[in-house]
C-alpha cells in the first residue's frame, strides 16, 4: 500500500497548485492574529470596521478552548499570550470575558504583567506588544509597559547589530511604533526622543511594503497600526496602509491567519518532494516563477544584499536563509545547475554565515536574542547547497558543537506543544542528519531518531511523544531500513492510504507563535514515501 498511498499523495499535491501553476498553501486561522486585528481596527475607527470587528469577536467566542483560554491555532493548547490578547480585545469591545479572566487568574501567578515578561525574558519583541495592547484596551496601565528605544531607528542600519537592541532584527516596525506610543503616554528622555520622533516615523514609512503588511504578518502590522492610532495618528499613511492590509486579509469566517501565505516556501518544498515525478511540461513555468522571486536589490527592511529568497511572493517578504536554501535546491531539481541566479543565491547564503560557522535567519552578526542566532536547522539546510570549502567545514564544526549529548539538534522555527520545552527535536535532528556526510555526528543523530520512534512506527517531536504526519515523514526521510519502513506504514494508516492529511501545529512563526500549514503533511508524506527503502539523498 505504500506505492498506492504515494501515488494518491502525489496526485493531491499536484492538484493543490493554484491556477498560476505554483503552490500557495493555506495557513491556519489564528486566535492571536484575530485578537490583534480586532483591536487595531477598533482603535482606528470602530464604526467604520464594525462588521469585521463583530465577526472577529464572534470567531474568538466560538473557538475558545474548553478551559476558557485560547491557543494560537484551533489545535493548540491555551497559552498566556493569546489568551491575554483575546481578553484585551473583548475588553475594548466592552464585552465580558469571565472564562478568560478565570484562565488567566489560574495561570499568571497573580501578576499578569510579570508572567508576560517572564515568558519572553530579555527579548521584548513580543512581551512589550502584548502589554501595549493591554494598555491601549484599558487592561493595564502604561507604567507596566517597558520602553523601547525607538530613537535608535534613525541610526544607520549597519549599526543595529552592535546596539544590542531589545527586539529581534525583523521587529524594527514594532520598535518604532510601540516605542513611540509608550513614550506618548509615559514620556521620558524628552530632550533626546522628541526631536527624532518624526525621523523614526519616516523610517517606518520607508520600510513599509507596498501591501501595507509588515512581513505580510497580521500581528506585527496590527501592533504597529494600533500603536499609531493610540497616539492620535490613525490617519498617518502607515496606519492607513496597515488598515487596508488588515481589511484585505480578513477571512470570510471572521478570523485572520498569522501571515498571508508561504508561497515560495511551500513551492520549493513541493518541488523538492516531487522530484522527477513533476511533469516536464510543468517545470518551466514553476522555474520561471521561482527565479522571479529572487530579491535583486538591497532590502530596505533588513539591509539584506541582493540574491536571497523570502517565504512569500508578496511585497512584505524578507530574504532569509531557509527559503534561499530551499529555492536553490528546487532550482536544481528543476534543471537549473549553472546560472547567475544560482551563483547569487549561493553567495548570499555564504555571506550570511556567522563567526561561529552557523547560519542565522535574516542578518549576520545579530546574536543577542534567540531568533537572530545561528540555528542547526538553518545551517543544515544551507549545508546542502554549500560547495566544498572553508565555509562548509565551518558549518560542520558549528553543527558538531550544537549537537546535544544525546545526539539531537534543536531547531529554531519549529516546535511541538507536547514535548518538553516546546522543542521539536525530531524536526531538528532529521533535517541535520539528512544534510550530513557519513560519520560519528550523523550516526549519533540517527541513534537519537531511532530512540524516539514510537512502538507503532511513528514519531512525535521528542522521545515517545504524540505523533504527527509531519514529524513521522521527516524522520522517515532521514532514515532507511526497517525503522523507515515501519514509519512509512504508519503514514499509510494515518493518511487513510493517501486520502486525508490532517495537519499539526508544529510551525513557529515570529516570537514562537504556533501555526500549521495545510500542505505540510501532504508535502512531507510525498517526500518520505518516495525515499522509503533507500538511503536518504
Amino acid at each position: 500500500m505504500i506505492a498506492k498511498t504515494l501515488s494518491r499523495a502525489r496526485e493531491q499535491l499536484l492538484a493543490a497548485r493554484g491556477s498560476h501553476g505554483h503552490w500557495e498553501g493555506e495557513l491556519s486561522a489564528s486566535a492571536l492574529s484575530t485578537a490583534t486585528a480586532v483591536v487595531a481596527l477598533a482603535l482606528v475607527d470602530r464604526e467604520r470596521h464594525s462588521v469585521l470587528i463583530r465577526r472577529g469577536l464572534d470567531w474568538l467566542k466560538t473557538h475558545a478552548n474548553a478551559d476558557g483560554g485560547w491557543g494560537d491555532t484551533v489545535l493548540s493548547v491555551s497559552n498566556i499570550s493569546t489568551t491575554t490578547l483575546a481578553w484585551a480585545a473583548f475588553g475594548l469591545a466592552g464585552e465580558p470575558a469571565p472564562r478568560a479572566e478565570a484562565w488567566l487568574a489560574k495561570h499568571d501567578g497573580g501578576d499578569l504583567v510579570r508572567a508576560i515578561i517572564a515568558r519572553y525574558g530579555k527579548d521584548r519583541t513580543f512581551s512589550v506588544p502584548i502589554l501595549t495592547t493591554c494598555a491601549l484596551t484599558g487592561r493595564c496601565g502604561w507604567e507596566h509597559v517597558l520602553p523601547l528605544p525607538f530613537e535608535l531607528a534613525v541610526l544607520p542600519p549597519e549599526l543595529f547589530k552592535w546596539l544590542k537592541l531589545p527586539v529581534v532584527s525583523y521587529a524594527l516596525p514594532a520598535l518604532i511604533a510601540i516605542g513611540q506610543v509608550r513614550h506618548h503616554h509615559q514620556p521620558a528622555l524628552r530632550l533626546i526622543r522628541n526631536p527624532v520622533r518624526r525621523g523614526s516615523l519616516r523610517v517606518l514609512e520607508k520600510i513599509q511594503p507596498a501591501s501595507g503588511g509588515f512581513l505580510e504578518a497580521i500581528p506585527l502590522t496590527s501592533f504597529v497600526t494600533m500603536s499609531l492610532a493610540g497616539m492620535g495618528l490613525a490617519r498617518h499613511p502607515v496606519a492607513e496602509r496597515g488598515v487596508k492590509f488588515l481589511v484585505a486579509a480578513a477571512r470570510p469566517d471572521g478570523s485572520w491567519a498569522i501571515d498571508i501565505n508561504l508561497a515560495t516556501w511551500v513551492t520549493t518544498l513541493s518541488v523538492n518532494a516531487l522530484g522527477d515525478s513533476l511533469p516536464e511540461s510543468e517545470r518551466g513555468p514553476i522555474r520561471d516563477w521561482l527565479l522571479a522571486q529572487q530579491h535583486r536589490e538591497l532590502h530596505p527592511y533588513t539591509n539584506a544584499t541582493p540574491g536571497g529568497w523570502a517565504w512569500t511572493d508578496l511585497s512584505g517578504g524578507v530574504p532569509d536563509a531557509d527559503d534561499t536554501a530551499g529555492a536553490l535546491l528546487a532550482l536544481k531539481t528543476l534543471g537549473v545547475t549553472d546560472s547567475a541566479a544560482m551563483a547569487a543565491g549561493t553567495r548570499w547564503l555564504l555571506g550570511l554565515q556567522n563567526s561561529d560557522g552557523g547560519i542565522p535567519t535574516f542578518c549576520k552578526g545579530w546574536g543577542a536574542l534567540p531568533f537572530d542566532r545561528s540555528s542547526p536547522d538553518l545551517t543544515a539546510h544551507a549545508l546542502r547547497v554549500f560547495p566544498e570549502g572553508r565555509a562548509r567545514q565551518r558549518a560542520l564544526k558549528y553543527l558538531a558543537r550544537a549537537q546535544r549529548p544525546d545526539g539531537a539538534w534543536v531547531p529554531l522555527w519549529f516546535g511541538n506543544q507536547h514535548a518538553p520545552g516546546d522543542e521539536n527535536l525530531t524536526y531538528g535532528t532529521a533535517n541535520v542528519v539528512r544534510a550530513l556526510p557519513a560519520g560519528p555526528m550523523r550516526e549519533a543523530g540517527t541513534r537519537w531518531l531511532l530512540s524516539a520512534q514510537n512502538d507503532d512506527g511513528s514519531w512525535g517531536g521528542g522521545v515517545r511523544t504524540l505523533p504527527s504526519i509531519e514529524e513521522t515523514a521527516l524522520a522517515v526521510i532521514a532514515l532507511d531500513g526497517e525503522p523507515a519502513r515501519r514509519g512509512a506504514e504508519w503514514l499509510v494508516r494515518a493518511t487513510d492510504e493517501g486520502r486525508v492529511f490532517p495537519p499539526a501545529p508544529i510551525g513557529f512563526y515570529f516570537a514562537k507563535l504556533w501555526y500549521y500549514e495545510k500542505l505540510y503533511p501532504l508535502i512531507f508524506t510525498v517526500a518520505a514515501l518516495k525515499t522509503t527503502g533507500s538511503p536518504p539523498a
